[in-house]
């Protein structure tokens, strides 16, 4: 009975290997709750906080980091940051939905080239986040 049991549980595994992909990537989803990713790299996020918050936060966020912020410069209902980080470029798109939602886009690049860095985006959008949290 045993041994049969076993030989069956074997086999009854073997439909499962497509499973562990699937429950590895949505380990990593939940591991940035909230932070969503595109293919091309870029991060994005949207907080139900006007846009002047996220912006304040964004800087803070930057501050926290030691990351050197280059520029500020709006565009219509965007404003976008430029910030450099070691050998990173990064760029922070904030714009506004309504004005209680503001939709954050971050793109990390390495030295103005192709690769980037979707780690540290995240990391600025995390920060970020933990500041709106506090002036919330």
């Amino acid at each position: 009975m045993k041994k049969t049991l076993a030989v069956a549980l074997a086999i009854s595994t073997l439909n499962l290997g497509g499973c562990v992909a699937v429950g590895l990537t949505a380990l990593g989803v939940g591991m940035a709750t909230g932070v969503s990713h595109q293919l091309n790299g870029m991060v994005y996020k949207t907080f139900t906080t006007p846009q002047a918050q996220v912006k304040s936060a964004t800087l803070g966020a930057f501050h926290r980091m030691q990351v050197k912020v280059l520029e500020s410069k709006r565009s219509g209902s965007t404003l976008t940051i430029t910030a450099k980080a070691g050998d990173r470029d990064i760029e922070v798109e904030l714009e506004a939905l309504t004005p209680n939602t503001t939709r954050m886009m971050v793109t990390a690049k390495k030295d103005g080239g192709i690769l980037r860095d979707g780690a540290t985006a995240t990391e600025v959008i995390l920060q970020t986040e933990k500041i709106v949290g506090t002036t919330t």
